[in-house]
């Protein structure tokens, strides 16, 4: 378990965007073309290397593509290694989240309008990419595919700018869950429902309603 931190302790940090994802591939060409000639992504560094670490670990090509405003997506290709099982056929499955485990991750690109989604929507479809309709959910519209290794991909715009109002239910839904889930690994049991973590949300919020008001009372 981690411990939490109060802002003076992490005051002198900070973390400044995000330098690159990575993901390993065994499917070389494909992913260069894909990332390459269909995204547009220029192909800006490689790093050719031994196996690091332990003697098993394969010899491996590392390599990245520009995905802008200072970050890179990045591949392993391990030198003789065979693709797992649990990836195959991954790459023609449609682009719907059927595995939440395996789809959660995933890497999102950003446009300004819509006219620019579809616009993407149109080019990746002439180019043989299947591509989800476009789904809007809370403060982002967005439209999805796969690579040829079958990881998720999304291109999304955003519906409105966030606001304080936003980071204060983020705080109190998390708030809730983790209530919840520590009450529940007390008892060897689980959370499954989200309307449980509603309800519980609810009750912090009207907690903090009332410790607001005494304050200012």
């Amino acid at each position: 378990m981690y411990a939490s931190s109060t802002p003076l302790d992490v005051a002198p940090l900070r973390l400044h965007g995000v330098d690159h994802t990575a993901r390993p591939t065994w499917r070389l060409k494909d992913t260069v073309t894909f990332y390459r000639d269909i995204l547009g992504l220029p192909l800006i560094h490689t790093i050719s290397a031994r196996g690091w670490g332990t003697a098993t670990h394969p010899d491996f090509l590392h390599f990245f593509f520009d995905s802008g405003n200072g970050s890179t997506i990045a591949f392993f290709y391990y030198l003789g290694s065979v693709e797992p099982e649990v990836l195959a056929g991954r790459d023609s499955a449609p682009p719907l989240p059927d595995d939440h485990v395996f789809d959660a991750t995933h890497t999102a690109w950003l446009v300004d309008t819509q006219e620019e989604l579809q616009a993407w929507k149109a080019r990746l479809e002439a180019r043989g990419v299947v591509v989800s309709t476009e789904t809007a959910h809370e403060v982002i519209e967005s439209i999805y595919f796969r690579d040829p290794n079958g990881y998720f991909i999304e291109i999304t715009r955003k519906l409105r700018p966030l606001e304080a109002l936003d980071a204060r239910d983020a705080d109190a839904t998390l708030s809730a869950a983790i209530e919840l889930e520590d009450e529940a690994w007390a008892r060897q049991l689980r959370v499954t429902s989200i309307d449980d973590i509603w309800l519980r949300k609810a009750e912090i919020l009207g907690r903090r309603l009332n410790l607001d008001q005494e304050c200012h009372a």
